[in-house]
């Protein structure tokens, strides 16, 4: 629906019009007003068309067509100029159709906070009468007193300069009297003045060109649905203090302009009959809506609303009407509900009832017409036989519908048959699709939990575990028992067995657990003698992903060759599980693994940090080891090794000297940065001669795997990294 409605293709369309013969212009127009019928814009341009070649009935009938749904002000100068130049030369009769037509406008759009021209070229109009005798005379002044005295009382942007005229005219008159009238409406003058600086400020925040299309959710549209919101709560809190039936005129009068943009907004609609309602003008409530629906035929909505109106007030067959009308348009099982709950309150529960035997044979219907009239016969009619049966007549046809099951299990409760209770979790269990029935095994524990001991509590719990988890499969660690059972077991309602914090730490645990059981079943582990220590193959490093929070698989060497940044983990977890699989795999350098652009500052820190369960790291903890650590300075010394040479001795000076780098002369530092510019050909030939923290029990591993006895050179000294690591580096890596 929304599609036709194009403004872009509308403003074309106009534009094309307005360059074109009336003959061709008219069905573009026609078709423009069709789609819309409030742009006062488009209707003015209509019969502008039509008033510039002088085609005085088709003017007459487009402004019968428009100018009480368009209450806009340049629309309506151009209907008085039409008048005007109809009647300005037929004397006396057409001064008489010319004063009419004045008051018509007047009368529909003088609250208007742009009416003041309307209301200057009234008045000049009236001074511009000829006056025969004094009689005529008096005549007109009384009448220019009483056009001067409702134009100084609206708010408009001409009201002062309509204030100092009538004061003119007062004087003219009589200067006697103009000093008593004048003091008395100065007051009622100086507060439409204050209320029109205000009105002013509501005024400006809205487009009077905005054409009215079904509302998409664009900030436009809903910033002119704000200022018009704002602007009709102001006009509805009377701020001039006027009588009753002119501030309703005021508050009309802007709904009405409201509408011109907002026409397809049904919301719009329902405010606007609900005030008339509260007001006490039911009559005009009605007419609104019938206006609604016309505007908006499809919005079910509105039509329950005016329904609800029609029946509230005690017109039955009104609002019956109006729901066959809403089963006609669409037949649902809403409908048929919505029908079903009016025919009970209005005729009685057998009339429900007949339409209900009628309406479950409709195609349309579905399990909620079963379960709605069933609680209408049990929870209303107080006749819980009858809802017995309609709720088993049902079960034939939706048991394989879980929120059926669960409907039909809350009234069985209600009943406190738990024998039936049980049977039917029984039958609808057996016949589910193990995709939907966790919910009906989940309201079975609950009931088991309130009606069973602990044995049946138990037995089916683990009945679920089995069902839910896939009997046969691999990794059905869902089987096990875990905390979470006890916490879900002895919880009750918003009542738990623990602490916010242990329920937080729980669900990591079984979204880790879960994750784990995953990657288990993929990862190849190693066989033979070099899967010696299961330390290598079973240790995991869990690397949090901000975008799908998985447990990552570390043991690819692409994901560190490829990467540019190296993943923030505990060192504890990440370096030397590095080296033990690196071990494993029989490579030539125990640390090639590790990313070559690692800064040492990053390397201490990682090293010191503690193995994290989960993706939040407790902040103290990481702050006191920032503080506590001794990060090493220096220069980051790379070497260069033959694959077959030999490592380099403890008394090397470019060697590593208890975790110092030390410093190497110019050419060998302008060496060392040629080298690194050129990309590695072979990832074996060169390591970082920074130390990394060790775990001694698990280079022994590797040594053990690989069948090399403890070298001779090791150093006897410990690198300290904060109070987490301390051990012997190994002197030899090949």
């Amino acid at each position: 629906m929304a599609d036709k409605y194009t403004v872009e293709e509308a403003e074309a369309l106009a534009k094309r019009a307005l360059h074109s013969p009336i003959a061709q212009a008219t069905p573009i127009y026609e078709q423009l007003l069709s789609l819309y019928p409030t742009s006062a814009r488009f209707w003015k341009q209509y019969v502008e068309a039509q008033m510039a070649v002088n085609n005085d009935d088709a003017t007459k009938q487009i402004f019968s067509r428009c100018l009480l749904t368009c209450l806009q002000v340049p629309l309506w100068q151009c209907y008085i100029r039409f008048i005007r130049k109809v009647y300005d030369k037929k004397g006396a009769e057409g001064q008489e159709e010319t004063t009419k037509a004045f008051e018509f406008m007047l009368n529909y759009i003088g609250t208007d906070i742009a009416s003041g021209p309307i209301w200057t070229e009234y008045i000049a109009f009236l001074k511009s009468l000829p006056a025969l005798n004094l009689n005529e005379d008096l005549h007109r002044k009384t009448a220019l007193r009483k056009v001067y005295h409702r134009a100084i009382l609206t708010p408009t942007h001409h009201v002062e300069q309509l204030w100092k005229d009538y004061e003119n005219f007062e004087n003219t008159v009589n200067r006697q009297l103009a000093k008593g009238l004048v003091n008395e409406y100065q007051p009622k003058f100086n507060s439409a003045r204050a209320v029109y600086r205000e009105r002013k400020k509501y005024i400006e925040e809205i487009d009077w060109n905005m054409l009215a299309v079904p509302p998409t959710g664009t900030s436009q549209e809903e910033t002119q649905w704000v200022a018009w919101k704002k602007f009709l709560s102001f006009e509805k809190g009377n701020p001039q203090r006027i009588d009753t039936a002119s501030s309703t005129k005021r508050i009309i009068y802007a709904y009405e302009q409201c509408l011109m943009c907002l026409y397809h907004y049904p919301d719009v609609w329902y405010d606007y009959a609900e005030w008339h309602v509260k007001s006490g003008s039911t009559d005009a409530a009605i007419k609104v809506f019938q206006r609604a629906l016309k505007a908006i035929p499809d919005s079910e909505m509105l039509k329950y609303a005016f329904a609800e109106m029609e029946e509230s007030r005690g017109a039955i067959q009104s609002a019956k009407k109006l729901y066959e009308n809403i089963l006609g348009a669409s037949t649902n099982s809403l409908a048929h509900i919505q029908y079903l709950r009016f025919l009970r309150r209005a005729e009685g529960v057998e009339a429900a009832r007949k339409y209900f035997l009628d309406a479950r044979k409709s195609p349309s219907c579905t399990y909620h017409v079963y379960i709605a009239f069933a609680t209408m016969a049990f929870c209303i009619d107080k006749e819980p036989k009858v809802a017995h049966n309609i709720f088993e007549e049902g079960l034939k046809l939706y048991m394989s519908e879980p929120v059926y099951i669960l409907e039909y299990a809350d009234f069985l409760t209600r009943l406190n048959d738990d024998r039936n209770i049980r049977a039917l979790f029984e039958r609808a269990l057996s016949t589910l699709p193990v995709e939907d029935s966790a919910e009906v095994w989940k309201r079975f524990i609950q009931f088991e939990q309130t009606y069973g001991d602990l044995a049946s509590i138990l037995k089916v719990e683990q009945r679920m575990k089995e069902a839910l988890s896939g009997k046969g499969e691999e990794g059905s660690s869902p089987l096990e028992s875990s905390l979470q059972d006890v916490v879900s077991r002895y919880s009750y309602m918003d009542l738990w067995p623990c602490a916010s914090n242990d329920l937080d730490h729980l669900a990591r645990q079984e979204l880790l657990v879960k994750n784990l059981n995953k990657k288990a079943g993929k990862t190849n582990l190693p066989h033979g003698p070099a899967a010696i220590g299961s330390v290598a193959s079973s240790s995991k490093v869990v690397y949090p992903d901000t975008s799908q929070m998985v447990v990552q698989d570390p043991t690819k060497k692409s994901e560190f060759a490829s990467s540019a940044k190296p993943v923030a983990a505990s060192a504890s977890n990440t370096f030397p599980s590095i080296v033990t699989a690196t071990a494993t795999h029989g490579s030539a350098s125990t640390f090639d693994e590790i990313p070559k652009t690692t800064p040492p500052a990053l390397v201490a820190f990682l090293a010191n940090l503690p193995i994290v369960d989960g993706p939040t790291p407790n902040v103290d903890v990481v702050l006191s080891i920032c503080l506590q650590s001794d990060f090493p300075t220096g220069q980051i010394v790379k070497q260069s090794f033959a694959a077959k040479g030999n490592p380099p001795s403890q008394n090397d000076p470019s060697g590593p000297t208890r975790g110092v780098s030390q410093r190497l002369p110019r050419d060998r530092r302008a060496t060392k940065r040629k080298d690194s510019d050129r990309p590695e050909e072979d990832d074996t030939a060169t390591v970082q001669s920074q130390p990394l923290p060790t775990d001694v029990f698990r280079l022994r591993q590797m040594r053990k795997a690989r069948g090399i006895a403890t070298s001779s050179q090791t150093p006897t000294g410990s690198t300290s990294y904060g109070s987490a690591f301390s051990g012997e580096l190994s002197g030899s890596t090949g």
